[in-house]
């Protein structure tokens, strides 16, 4: 927070002598939490020493949408919490602001931010815990958790929340783009694809349209770079600076090619189509190109244009040596009746070209592809797809291009996600498990006590009893039995209650006080992600591993 402007004198003749320039926000830990937390540090029992808290994905509201992809705690702990964070200046500021803003000068705990600038530089003295970015974790599970290591700083863990929990949206966004990945695999395998090295394979079949589309720069950045977690294709150019800044990528993450928009193309009038699409293909001779041609009449342009007056054009960027494609992109209509119609025609006007894969679907010659970028969502690609195929034509014939859909339409309850007390320690070495568990709504119970994430075999010979079972209604026991919380798939479990074994946690420490402890790389990342991507026959279809 802490927007400030600064002044400067202009010499322009028709703007004031004096104007204000903005600047930028000035991170400000102290300043990213809701309002009422600041009251939090009076509200726990007496003799409280540590906080013990924990996020998870409490479920999902999409359909067969069982696990995530976790994604973008590193960029949060890079950005906003390593190294000295807590300065004199930003705690009075922030004693102005909340000052103000509750009207109450006696809520803010001035003394509690400046013992951590004095006993500890400035830096947080908590400690995280996370499984490794891009390990699929079936929902439910335990993610992450952080603690307090300094017994006064007790009411810093759930201060933290506000900032830490919005590793929902990175996350999202990577299980969303990872769902689409898995389906467009499946197509693809389903269709006669055979190679899964880059750059075949899915690695490019979906590309992220969506800067535009989101509510920030850093929505942008961070969402975009949770896609580059799958895929190598993006217009969204901060997504990049993202995965190098924050994900160490030693060389470009994500890879775009020359595209047409409407005003590129309508500028030239409804007459000038012809030679605007001509135009591209001279402009760009070799490589791939895009060029949007549904600004009149698609089917027209994919008929007349590209398949008769400048097929030969199009025919020609592979010789000699050279290659080249153009992707045609139609961007109206009903996404699965246009995409169906337009590879039928494109199919029909290149038949010479056209091949069969071993499935016996038909696929447009190299140097001609189809890209569909409107109405892109996680339910309408495998149908589009799945009318493709049902018409005889392959998978590879389309790239698809996603925004919004993307980057956009999701939020918080799209995997429920929540972070939890679990349990409070005290001077007196005393301990309290700490859950909720509302009789009104059995989907919000928490776990219990310290947590580890194990491997379901690690307790293959449990007893039944120590399996969890939920509250059994308002006379149940509250909290629960059981300190056993097996996935659906039975293949991991998070262990409550303080029972599990720290030595087989899949968690590891990824920050203390200040100092980031992982530093996980785009490359690992990504190869972590591609688990249980394979075909039909159980081969891998993954192209980063």
């Amino acid at each position: 927070v802490g927007s400030r402007l600064s002044t400067f004198t202009c010499f322009h003749p028709h703007l004031p002598r004096v104007c204000a320039m903005p600047l930028g926000w000035s991170d400000n830990i102290i300043l990213f939490s809701d309002s009422y937390k600041v009251s939090h540090w009076k509200q726990y029992p007496a003799g409280t020493k540590t906080v013990y808290s924990y996020f998870e994905s409490r479920g999902c509201d999409r359909e067969g949408w069982d696990s995530v992809c976790f994604f973008g705690l590193q960029y949060f702990i890079k950005r906003y919490m390593q190294g000295q964070v807590v300065t004199k200046e930003k705690i009075e500021e922030a004693e102005v602001i909340y000052g103000e803003h509750f009207g109450d000068n006696n809520l803010f705990y001035k003394e509690g931010w400046e013992y951590i600038l004095k006993e500890h530089g400035g830096r947080l003295p908590v400690v995280i815990k996370a499984v490794p970015e891009g390990t699929v974790v079936p929902n439910k599970m335990v993610l992450f958790t952080m603690e307090n290591t300094d017994p006064k700083c007790f009411w810093l863990t759930n201060f933290l929340e506000t900032l830490l929990v919005q590793v929902w949206y990175p996350m999202s966004v990577c299980s969303n783009s990872r769902y689409q990945k898995l389906s467009i695999t499946k197509a693809l395998d389903e269709t006669g694809t055979d190679s899964w090295a880059i750059p075949g394979g899915s690695v490019f079949k979906l590309h992220d349209f969506g800067f535009r589309g989101v509510s920030s720069v850093e929505s942008a950045a961070i969402g975009g770079c949770a896609h580059l977690v799958n895929f190598l294709g993006t217009d969204t150019v901060a997504s990049m600076v993202c995965a190098k800044k924050y994900y160490n990528a030693t060389q470009i993450s994500g890879h775009s090619i020359p595209a047409s928009e409407h005003s590129t193309m309508t500028s030239w009038g409804p007459e000038g189509e012809l030679d605007a699409m001509r135009n591209m293909l001279e402009s760009y001779p070799e490589g791939l190109v895009a060029c949007v041609s549904d600004s009149f009449d698609i089917f027209r342009a994919c008929r007349e244009y590209w398949g008769d007056k400048l097929k030969d054009m199009i025919k020609g960027r592979i010789q000699d040596g050279k290659w080249g494609r153009l992707v045609v992109r139609p961007d109206s209509g009903d996404p699965g009746e246009t995409v169906l119609a337009v590879v039928k025609i494109l199919c029909e006007q290149f038949a010479e070209g056209v091949t069969t894969t071993r499935t016996g679907h038909k696929l447009l010659p190299d140097y001609i592809r189809v890209i569909q970028g409107d109405g892109v969502t996680y339910e309408t690609i495998p149908h589009i797809l799945e009318k493709l195929k049902a018409e005889g034509f392959a998978a590879d014939n389309v790239v698809f291009g996603s925004g919004g859909a993307l980057l956009q339409k999701l939020n918080r309850d799209t995997f429920k996600c929540a972070f939890k007390c679990s349990q409070i320690e005290f001077e007196n070495g005393g301990a309290r498990e700490v859950y909720k568990d509302p009789v009104t709504d059995p989907g919000k119970a928490s776990k219990k006590g310290r947590l580890t994430l194990q491997r379901a075999e690690d307790f293959a010979g449990a007893a039944p009893e120590d399996e969890y079972r939920a509250q059994a209604g308002p006379d149940g026991q509250p909290g629960g039995t059981g300190f056993l919380h097996f996935s659906p798939c039975r293949k991991l479990v998070t262990v409550s209650s303080g029972k599990g074994d720290p030595a087989k946690d899949l968690m590891v420490e990824v920050f203390r006080d200040g100092v980031l402890l992982k530093d996980w790389s785009l490359r690992d990342i990504r190869v972590r992600a591609e688990e249980g991507m394979v075909t039909a026959d159980g081969k891998p279809a993954g192209c980063f591993s």
